[in-house]
């Protein structure tokens, strides 16, 4: 058959309005399949149609006169053309079983009974349309298979070296797919070093080489500190970007036998074999963390990150691959609770200080569910008028065995545990708490507010949802509520800390930078936030009174605030001097030991109570209270730290 010829159905019929009617209902299956409908009003029309072209399937009346159905299917199927030929018999007759049985003893595909079922005989008919199509194309194929193949007999040498060439190409494609999908199977997709598995073989492979060559090798695993919080701040994308630019510099400082491998998350191995001396682990250790602690830059913003590096050596710390791993693991986490940035070799004693840490994040979390924790209150004084303008909720834990535990007992505990954002949740949950119930009481008045500390995490998990539910839940305004940012938090991603601190802000919340002096941001970076407040870092306040260089930074900070409209206030102020340079300077409030230690709610009241009694009929407001009396009492008191590093979170 031409290819360009489109297939054809016969309807065979001596009845011209049977056939007519046939042919109707293959008219819409016709021109959906591009089908030709052919029709022969005898069996020996029939036949001489089929001397001419092939058909699809034929349609045959059982009942003809001259040559019926039957004797016509047989001399179509006798002619080795049409021998193929499907038939299917049309008739009207349904009760004569004898004749069914005639009729596919005579060659027949199928036996239909009118009146015509238009469904089924377009389905039948497409079927058998759509094998002939097949089966022709399929011929026509051969056919050009069988020219290829004689032509190929013809071809000279030349010919059959490039079909050669042209397989060795496909035999060459071929290795190459198939190393690429054993990559895929060995390295890691995001930073192209080995995978946690391939890693395994490695490692089980290295210590078998080592036993029998008493030799040593040593495994290095890594975890990058603080990388979550480059993950939730600047999105994960960048994250992914930092995990590839670690990689390359894990490789760069390594040597090209040692394997580099990414575990998952950000948790890096290296495995170094045929040691000579701890040394030279000690030295690769160091290597690491000097290289990892430079900025990476991430598109417009430049991170800094540094590495925990534990060491395990063979055979001394793990006889085989999983021990060995294990223990690697927990001087990685030895060498986090030593300052991060920095590596540690493992030791015995770091299993039982394992199983202390599982105890304690126990604890803590029992903690919480317990209501073991509670805040307490250091009071902001306004410098001018010597008046309590506000307080700050720090937390604690009373621990049922080790008693009250400030913040910095167990803050990176509760980092480890991802505990953070439910301790940050329940803090300002209990100071919204405790302001409505000093308001009730009478003692906070409009401007006075309660500021807490936010972690991190909380600020970027739905934290203006959070403020609204319990400023509602407490029935609070807005205006008694103060939240403490850290300044290193708006260094990481300026524009998505803009965003949610707009969100803040549209809560009536106000929102203070604490600890500034320390991330080294500018105030020109501040006044694009929408930023109320700024609290100037301890350690400048220290040596105010006496180093002219921290006199000339702290001048500068009030000054540059004010003029871009944000309040001042002043941390850890211990002395006198130190608040008459504050006065003189222009400070607007300080915090510190001079006028007092951080409080219990109720010892706090107290002082409420006596500072209400002490002024005639001003109900509401905090008025001057005794900073000599409490300077006196308190600041030589043997509970006073030198100084506070670690708040609330």
């Amino acid at each position: 058959m031409d290819p360009r010829e489109k297939p054809a159905v016969l309807v065979v019929n001596d009845n011209e309005a049977s056939l007519s009617a046939v042919s109707a209902l293959l008219d819409g299956a016709a021109k959906r399949q591009a089908f030709t409908i052919m029709t022969a009003n005898s069996g020996e029309q029939a036949l001489r149609r089929l001397l001419v072209r092939d058909f699809a399937v034929i349609l045959l009346d059982v009942n003809m006169p001259g040559l019926d159905g039957f004797e016509t299917a047989r001399l179509i199927h006798g002619r080795p053309r049409s021998a193929a030929t499907p038939i299917i018999f049309l008739t009207a007759h349904r009760s004569d079983e004898f004749d069914r049985i005639k009729g596919y003893e005579a060659g027949a595909a199928d036996y239909l009974f009118t009146p015509l079922v238009p469904q089924v005989l377009q389905a039948k008919v497409s079927v058998f349309v759509e094998l002939f199509r097949k089966r022709h194309e399929l011929e026509r194929k051969a056919a050009s298979l069988a020219e290829l193949n004689r032509e190929l007999q013809v071809q000279r040498l030349e010919d059959l070296e490039r079909a050669n060439a042209a397989l060795q190409a496909e035999v060459t494609e071929r290795r190459a797919a198939e190393q690429r999908a054993h990559e895929l199977a060995i390295r890691d997709t995001l930073t192209g070093l080995f995978n946690r598995r391939s890693l395994n073989e490695r490692l089980e492979h290295a210590i078998a080489t080592a036993e029998r060559q008493k030799g040593r090798l040593a495994l290095l695993f890594l975890d990058l500190d603080r990388f979550k919080y480059v993950n939730d701040s600047l999105g994960h994308d960048k994250g992914d970007e930092l995990l590839k630019q670690v990689a390359a510099r894990l490789r760069a400082v390594v040597r090209e036998s040692d394997s580099v491998a990414r575990l998952g998350g950000d948790e890096f191995v290296v495995l170094l074999e045929n040691l000579h001396d701890l040394e030279d682990v000690a030295e690769v250790a160091t290597k690491i963390c000097t290289a990892l602690a430079n900025p990476f830059q991430l598109a417009r913003s430049t991170v800094k990150v540094s590495a925990s590096v534990g060491v395990g050596v063979f055979p001394e710390d793990g006889a085989n691959a999983s021990v060995l791993m294990k223990n690697a693991d927990l001087a990685m986490y030895e060498a986090k609770h030593q300052g991060r940035n920095g590596h540690q070799f493992y030791r015995e004693e770091l299993n039982r200080r394992l199983l202390e840490r599982i105890r304690h994040e126990r604890e803590l979390q029992l903690a919480l569910e317990n209501d073991e924790f509670e805040l307490h209150y250091q009071p902001k004084v306004d410098v001018a008028r010597g008046t309590i303008a506000g307080v700050e909720a720090l937390l604690r834990w009373r621990h049922p065995q080790l008693g009250l535990l400030s913040a910095d007992h167990f803050m990176s505990l509760a980092e480890e545990a991802g505990m953070l954002v439910p301790l940050s949740e329940w803090a300002l949950r209990a100071a919204c708490r405790q302001a409505r119930d000093w308001r009730d009481a009478g003692w906070l008045g409009e401007p006075v507010r309660i500021a807490v500390n936010v972690a991190e995490p909380q600020v970027y998990s739905a934290l203006p949802d959070t403020l609204g539910r319990l400023l509602d839940e407490c029935d609070l305004s807005p205006a008694h509520l103060e939240l403490e940012i850290t300044e290193t938090l708006l260094m990481r991603d300026v524009d998505r800390a803009a965003t949610v601190l707009a969100e803040i802000g549209e809560t009536g919340v106000s929102i203070a930078v604490d600890d500034f002096g320390t991330g080294y941001s500018s105030l020109a970076m501040l006044k694009a936030l929408p930023i109320h407040i700024l609290k100037i870092d301890q350690s400048f306040v220290r040596d105010l009174p006496f180093d002219r260089d921290t006199h000339a930074i702290v001048t500068a900070i009030v000054q540059m605030a004010h003029a871009i409209g944000l309040k001042v206030i002043a941390e850890g102020v211990e002395g006198e001097a130190q608040l008459e340079t504050l006065r003189a300077l222009g400070c607007d409030e300080y915090q510190g030991y001079l006028f007092s230690k951080p409080l219990p709610a109720n010892e706090l009241a107290e002082r409420f109570r006596t500072a209400a009694g002490a002024s005639a009929a001003r109900p509401g407001k905090w008025l001057r209270a005794s900073a000599r009396h409490e300077k006196q009492k308190l600041v030589v008191g043997a509970d006073r730290p030198a100084r506070r590093t670690v708040k609330q979170c």
